[in-house]
């Protein structure tokens, strides 16, 4: 039996609070950085396959930006925070003020880069510390990693040291809602949650909720 088959309604539900509690935790960040009220929610979690992974992100060709980390401690992992270029360019705009910045114009100054880079790394490490908690497992991040490439060799050049691919990750959709003025602007990304082979248990036995053998 599959890890896909394995999993039940209750596992996708633990994973799906972890991620609203991740996304509370984002959103107060986002909202100290921007200085506006940020709500961020967490339509839908689930567990797909690689494959299925890089075509939510538009498929292996798609140019996406994307924040790479490496999870260490007692479930070793992976994670990508995958946002497409006009929404990172949004973003880019909101925490800089450079209105004139677009991913058609290289180079990319390193202001926007170092700003994109932050926006990652408070939303990754809202996410990881959120499972951290919710687990009760000593997790902590590599330093992150951002790329403007295609998905495929984002996502291969990410899991290159692994010694075993995962077959699985987890998604966690993710809407970020900028309300102001009463205009709505909500920016959507993708959190890739890959737990090593041998992690996937380990999270859930530490919740104790059992994947049947």
């Amino acid at each position: 039996m599959s890890l896909l088959e394995k999993l039940n309604e209750t596992h996708i539900d633990i994973l799906k609070e972890i991620g609203n509690i991740g996304a509370g935790h984002s959103a107060t960040a986002l909202s100290t950085l921007l200085n506006k009220k940020i709500d961020m929610k967490v339509p839908d979690v689930k567990l797909v396959s690689f494959d299925e992974m890089m075509d939510m992100a538009g498929g292996p060709e798609n140019v996406v930006a994307s924040v790479f980390l490496r999870i260490e401690g007692d479930a070793p992992g992976s994670m990508f925070f995958v946002l497409s270029l006009s929404q990172a360019a949004h973003f880019i705009w909101q925490m800089t003020g450079e209105q004139a910045f677009s991913f058609d114009k290289q180079p990319y100054s390193e202001l926007s880069m170092s700003a994109l880079q932050e926006l990652g790394n408070i939303l990754s490490g809202s996410y990881l510390s959120s499972l951290s908690d919710f687990t009760g497992l000593n997790l902590y991040p590599s330093v992150p990693a951002l790329s403007i490439d295609m998905v495929g060799a984002i996502i291969s050049y990410g899991l290159l040291e692994l010694s075993q691919v995962s077959d699985y990750a987890i998604v966690i959709d993710t809407a970020i809602n900028e309300d102001e003025q009463g205009i709505s602007d909500i920016v959507k990304g993708h959190f890739f949650l890959l737990p090593d082979p041998n992690s996937f248990k380990k999270i859930f036995q530490s919740l104790g909720v059992k994947i049947d053998e």
